[in-house]
């Protein structure tokens, strides 16, 4: 399973990205302002931590703009690799943000709730660098926009996986006990992983060895 891709999200310190980076990480997931969910940090340390990393780790700011301009406004303050848009656009379009910024990654989140996202896979997938499938709920009045530490239809997510053609990032519940489960049953390009590797809140350096000696075993 060496060749999975292994995303560490919620970072929130210095510490916390080059303990993920020590132990495995290839690419750091960086929360930006959200309306619930773990790992919110400022935009200053967002580009403190991006600009420490080294260049080959990858490093994702999550944002939940949904208008191109604001999302391009927020990437220029902390300048990492890619942005990982986890709310649906409601200004603008995918296309423009990557003419925009031709050297960043583009990364949509999927909330996995029932075929219809299936569906917006199929159609978003040739707009984007690399989809991320989800366990959120954007539907509800508080928006769940990722970190729920929920297992959601990996039958779903599978599907989406086999009908694109771009790299395919599976989230949501996903830890050392079930890793190579999720690897061999959706067949994704990525792994990316939050609570799963979290006790209190804090990266737990003792879950994550465990998760990375699991999968590259």
């Amino acid at each position: 399973m060496k060749n999975i891709k292994v995303k560490i999200c919620c970072i929130s310190s210095l510490d916390e990205a080059f303990l993920a980076i020590n132990l495995g990480a290839h690419v750091l997931g960086l929360v930006g302002k959200m309306p619930s969910g773990p790992g919110i940090i400022s935009d200053d340390l967002i580009a403190e931590i991006a600009a420490a990393i080294p260049k080959h780790i990858e490093s994702f700011l999550l944002t939940s703009e949904t208008e191109v301009e604001a999302i391009i406004k927020q990437h220029a303050k902390v300048n990492t690799t890619a942005i990982q848009i986890v709310d649906k656009l409601t200004k603008g379009t995918h296309k423009e943000l990557k003419a925009a910024l031709p050297h960043i990654k583009i990364v949509q989140v999927l909330h996995i709730l029932n075929q219809n996202s299936v569906d917006k896979a199929r159609a978003i997938s040739g707009q984007v660098d690399a989809l991320l499938l989800d366990s959120g709920n954007p539907n509800l009045e508080i928006k769940e926009l990722g970190g729920t530490g929920r297992i959601h239809n990996w039958e779903l997510s599978k599907s989406i996986v086999e009908q694109v053609k771009i790299p395919v990032f599976l989230a949501g519940g996903i830890n050392a006990s079930n890793a190579l489960k999720a690897i061999k049953h959706v067949k994704p390009y990525g792994l990316d992983l939050c609570s799963g590797v979290r006790t209190q809140t804090k990266l737990d350096a003792k879950k994550l060895r465990l998760f990375f000696q699991t999968i590259n075993n």
